[in-house]
């Protein structure tokens, strides 16, 4: 198993968080865990369920009740959930789960996001986000941060995370290969990111506290 650390201490550009919208909370629940989105529609783990629902009205559309105590992710057509310690590999359209594999930390995970054939696993306390083979649960790579990791998402290569200490939060890119911060959007006062996902264009869907989803405008990609 390759566990090659690699630290993401470096100045970056900073700039506040553009927040575009807000959604929730949802019945029954004040919290929010992790955060996907299927094409169609934002699935937000909620504790005791997952809640998808259409970003154009805000309204939920379907409800699975099933454990999310941390990071959600979409493959293109399974959903990956954190419960506790495993991740559950769930169908959709039925709310049954197919098969699941151990997370990392047996239980200290935060946020989850799909990419290039893997899972991407934060764990929050111990500022790291794994790399995970998404059939066993081995950690394929590590890197580390210098904030409490809550979420993960991927975008057009580039590799963003959120974080939540000392009463302040960001979304922060990252170099997926070195690990160095690369762009910062600072969340306002009160709004601390649980969960992380890209629409795949100009939006983040993030937890901000309270039960609540809020989009923010993610930064224009720099033209290489």
């Amino acid at each position: 198993m390759n566990t090659d650390t690699l630290d993401t201490r470096s100045a970056a550009p900073v700039e506040a968080a553009e927040l575009v919208r807000e959604y929730g909370p949802f019945a029954g629940s004040d919290c929010v865990n992790g955060v996907s989105f299927d094409g169609q529609h934002v699935w937000a783990a909620t504790g005791a369920a997952l809640v998808a629902f259409d970003p154009g009205s805000g309204d939920a559309v379907r409800t699975l009740a099933l454990p999310c105590d941390a990071g959600t992710a979409f493959d293109g057509t399974h959903l990956y959930q954190i419960a506790d310690a495993r991740i559950d590999r769930i169908d959709p359209r039925s709310g049954e789960v197919l098969a699941s594999i151990p997370a990392p930390g047996g239980g200290t995970n935060s946020g989850m996001a799909w990419a290039e054939g893997s899972l991407w696993v934060g764990q929050y306390r111990q500022r790291r986000i794994h790399q995970v083979d998404p059939a066993t649960g081995s950690i394929l790579r590590t890197i580390a941060s210098d904030r409490f990791v809550t979420g993960v998402t991927w975008v057009d290569g580039e590799l963003w995370h959120g974080t939540d200490e000392a009463g302040h939060s960001d979304i922060r890119r990252i170099d997926p290969t070195s690990g160095a911060v690369q762009h910062r959007l600072q969340m306002p006062d009160g709004r601390g990111v649980s969960g992380l996902e890209s629409d795949g264009a100009g939006l983040f869907y993030c937890g901000a506290g309270h039960g609540r989803v809020c989009a923010v405008k993610r930064p224009v990609p720099a033209q290489t």
